[in-house]
């Protein structure tokens, strides 16, 4: 299965404008400490928006049975993107098989693009 997603950066920081908590409401924590250490955040944060969303369309279902604070997209030494998923998401990954998900994100001063794959146990 794979999903894909792109948002528009200006749309992210409008909804971060208009709503102060969206960020709390959307993202881990080890998530807002890297858009923390960010020099640009704003494009961090799209592109782990983007992240989520083409992580929940990877299960088919979209955002049922789950929060997108279920998923955290982190990142390993490199600053490769990791995919986290807890409660509904983790419930959901298992109930499929899926053992984990591989996530490449990009982004440009107003697109982030996020592109996901999932890999599935093998029996």
């Amino acid at each position: 299965m794979i999903g894909v997603d792109m948002v528009e950066i200006e749309r992210i920081k409008k909804l971060i404008e208009k709503n102060e908590r969206f960020i709390e409401r959307n993202f881990s924590e080890k998530e807002r400490i890297l858009f923390r250490e960010k020099a640009n955040p704003l494009q961090s944060i799209s592109a782990n928006f983007a992240g989520k969303e083409a992580v929940s369309k990877v299960f088919g279902t979209g955002i049922r049975g789950f929060n997108l604070n279920d998923i955290s997209i982190e990142r390993d030494d490199l600053g490769k993107p990791i995919v986290v998923l807890y409660n509904g998401a983790l419930e959901q990954a298992r109930r499929q098989r899926i053992q984990r998900v591989e996530l490449s994100l990009s982004h440009t001063s107003e697109h982030a693009i996020a592109f996901a794959i999932a890999i599935f146990e093998t029996t």
